[in-house]
């Protein structure tokens, strides 16, 4: 069944799924509707939690296995699996479809990236889509920017004036960590539940365009001390590693769905408007795509991967030193992953 993020909460009021898919290039919406599926799982029982991550070669037979594992106690298991790629591959479509025939009282929920139309056709996605919930989070482009960030200050019990929504839509430039950070900071100081634009002028100022973002941007315009300065005054002001991570992540992404359109033909100016990048940081993001490859993408990707799972505590590793080296390669592209050779 195909569930929106806006319709998954009237969802699970009505019970749970034996198993959900969460997909996406929206880190922040999907964090959240994965989210949800674990409050709502934790108050229908599901008290053990397993967490399984693809980077690890292991983790589908951990699946299995943990499928057919009676608890100590007999309570319901949340498993959850981390498919970053969006594609399982061929031993996890197999041992997902595996999965789904076991008669098991277990949750299964798995977060996975973009996931294109071909993967769409396979079993193991068809066989999700019979068996249980599958919400994909589509990206949140120029034009739904402003209604997004309406019903986001509808959430939080406010409301903004036109002007003041389209000036928040404007600052922000796209990224939807930017805008929920802002408007949590506006109902907090905000003195009246009605925003004018006056409000998030004073509130908002440039700050969702230096800080973590602009950290980011140093990164993506090739600076890489600049960006590795940046990181480390993030780090020594107290800034949680998994909030820097989720623009990074994003752009990472970006890029590489941009990097993959331009291998078959598209232009880079084309494959990053058509992935809804706003026009004023096309050339910055060009400039980026001109330094990586697919080689350098996806060691960002590893990296990426390393320092998220070190943030969270399932991987070995000290979370700072994997998001230095990220921001490093993210800067430097395929000059630091594959040197030219002399001729």
């Amino acid at each position: 069944m195909q569930i929106r993020p806006e319709q998954l909460d009237q969802f699970l009021k009505q019970g749970l799924s034996s198993c959900y898919l969460v997909t996406g290039a929206e880190p922040l919406i999907v964090q959240e509707c994965a989210d949800a599926i674990r409050v709502a799982a934790r108050g229908q029982g599901c008290i053990d939690r397993e967490r399984f991550d693809t980077t690890d070669k292991a983790a589908w037979q951990n699946l299995l296995q943990s499928a057919s594992a009676m608890s100590l106690f007999s309570d319901r298991k949340l498993i959850e699996v981390q498919v970053e790629s969006g594609k399982p591959g061929t031993e996890g479509s197999k041992a997902i479809q595996e999965y789904l025939t076991m008669e098991s009282d277990d949750v299964l929920l798995i977060v996975a990236g973009k996931i294109d139309k071909q993967s769409q056709r396979a079993k193991w996605y068809t066989a999700l889509d019979q068996r249980g919930a599958i919400i994909t989070v589509w990206p949140v482009g120029r034009r739904e920017m402003p209604s997004w960030i309406q019903a986001r200050l509808k959430l939080r019990g406010m409301s903004a004036d036109r002007d003041a929504v389209a000036l928040l839509s404007e600052r922000v430039e796209g990224n939807l960590l930017a805008a929920a950070q802002e408007i949590e900071k506006l109902s907090l100081l905000a003195s009246d539940d009605h925003l004018s634009v006056e409000h998030v002028a004073e509130s908002v100022g440039d700050s969702a365009r230096y800080n973590t973002f602009g950290m980011v941007d140093t990164a993506l315009s090739g600076d890489a001390r600049g960006a590795l300065r940046a990181l480390r005054g993030l780090q020594a002001e107290g800034n949680a590693a998994p909030v820097i991570l989720w623009p990074v992540s994003k752009e990472l992404r970006l890029l590489i769905d941009a990097e993959s359109a331009v291998r078959k033909g598209t232009s880079p100016a084309n494959a990053l408007d058509r992935l809804g990048v706003w026009r004023s940081r096309i050339n910055l993001l060009q400039s980026a795509l001109a330094r990586h490859n697919r080689e350098s993408l996806e060691v960002c990707l590893s990296l990426n991967f390393a320092a998220d799972g070190s943030a969270k505590g399932y991987m070995p590793g000290n979370c700072w030193d994997y998001l230095e080296s990220l921001i490093v390669t993210l800067a430097t592209g395929a000059s630091s992953v594959m040197p030219r050779r002399r001729r």
